[in-house]
Order: C-alpha cells, then sequence, then structure tokens
C-alpha cells in the first residue's frame, strides 16, 4: 500500500494530517503542494481535487480530503492508536473540541481569507493581523474553559483529534505574536504534545528542513 499525502509545510490541516499519519506510525509520501506558489489551483491537482485545498491523502488509488475526514478514516484504517473515541459521549466532547479549531478558529484565518482582505478588499497587514488575532482569542478563551485541568491532553492520557487540532494552531497563533498568557491549560497542552516525537517530526520546520 503506498500512502501520499498532498502536502504544504506551513498548511495548518496539512500538519494535523502528519500528526496523524506519525502518531499511526504509518510511513508515506509527501508530495509538496505550495499553497504561495498555487500548486493546489492547477488544472492537473484540480482534476482530483475539485476544492483546490490541501492536505490531500491519496491510497491506492482512493482520494480523501478535508483533514478531519482524513483523521477519522486513519481511525478506521489502523484502529490504534485512536484518535476519536468510540463512546458517544467522549466523542461528541472530542469533535467539540477539534471543531472548535478546525471549524470556528482555522477557516477565518487561513491563507485565502487573509489574501482576499489584502486584495481586494484592502485591508493593511496590521490589521489583517489584529483579525488573525481576534478570531484566535475568541477561540482559546473557549477552549481554556473547556479544558480538563486534571488531564495531560484534550485526549485524556493520550492525544485525540483534538490535540492533533490544537497543536498546529497553537504554532500559528505563536507566528501571529498572539498573547497565550492567559490559556496555561492550551500551553500546557501544547508542550506534553510537542514534546513526543510523532508531533516533533510533523512540525513545519521539521518538514520544511
Amino acid at each position: 500500500m503506498t500512502i501520499r499525502l498532498y502536502d504544504y509545510f506551513r498548511s495548518s490541516a496539512c500538519y494535523r494530517v502528519r500528526i496523524a499519519l506519525n502518531l499511526k506510525g504509518l510511513p508515506y509520501e509527501a508530495i509538496d503542494t505550495s499553497l504561495v506558489d498555487g500548486a493546489q489551483n492547477t488544472p492537473e491537482y484540480k482534476v482530483m481535487n475539485p476544492q483546490g485545498f490541501v492536505p490531500m491523502l491519496e491510497v491506492d488509488g482512493l482520494r480523501i480530503t478535508q483533514s478531519l475526514a482524513i483523521i477519522e478514516w486513519l481511525d478506521s484504517y489502523a484502529p490504534e492508536p485512536r484518535f476519536v473515541p468510540t463512546d458517544p459521549v467522549a466523542r461528541a466532547r472530542q469533535m467539540a473540541l477539534a471543531l472548535t479549531i478546525a471549524c470556528d478558529i482555522h477557516p477565518l484565518n487561513n491563507l485565502r481569507v487573509l489574501k482576499y482582505l489584502g486584495s481586494p478588499l484592502g485591508v493593511e497587514e496590521a490589521a489583517r493581523d489584529d483579525w488573525y488575532r481576534h478570531w484566535v482569542i475568541a477561540g482559546f478563551d473557549a477552549l481554556e474553559a473547556m479544558a480538563d485541568p486534571a488531564m495531560p491532553f484534550f485526549g485524556g492520557d493520550a492525544p485525540g483529534i483534538a490535540d492533533i487540532c490544537l497543536v498546529p494552531q497553537m504554532f500559528n497563533a505563536r507566528r501571529f505574536a498572539t498573547p497565550l498568557e492567559a490559556y496555561p491549560n492550551l500551553v500546557r497542552i501544547d508542550a506534553a504534545c510537542t514534546a513526543l516525537e510523532a508531533f516533533a517530526r510533523a512540525h513545519p520546520d521539521a518538514v520544511k528542513a
């Protein structure tokens, strides 16, 4: 079986999938798909993925898009370690945390939105950065209150889908100089995750090197 990940090193969604593949211990071939160069918008790529987004996972001809769908598929393909709990209550909690990041923070701040704010809307870079931090802070306020201070990870004793979503968002929050002093639980969980080899190997700096 060959696993190919259409990847861009700084994409939060790709970062999530790299973490998940590493945690599952699944080797993969990374296909560089530069969002800056527009590789995601070529006709060849859009035939495979009409949205023109990354990541896309290709497994023996099967193509899966959207990072959370990929992560959930990986749970079915390689059940251990599990990212999405089977217990309905635990599953709902994990998905609520993950979706707070993947649906409420990240889409407002991804590259295509920031580019659109700049051109054609003419929003200055400093104001775009303020926009970015505003939505991160709004989401982090909720996540901090939802975190269980007694647990090392959002997923409990081991990282789950919410942790996989949190780490890339924390990386981006720091890139945009978002103050994190109000979020001790998020900082703690992020540190516990990034100390693990699977997370470290997925880091944009490690991938780009």
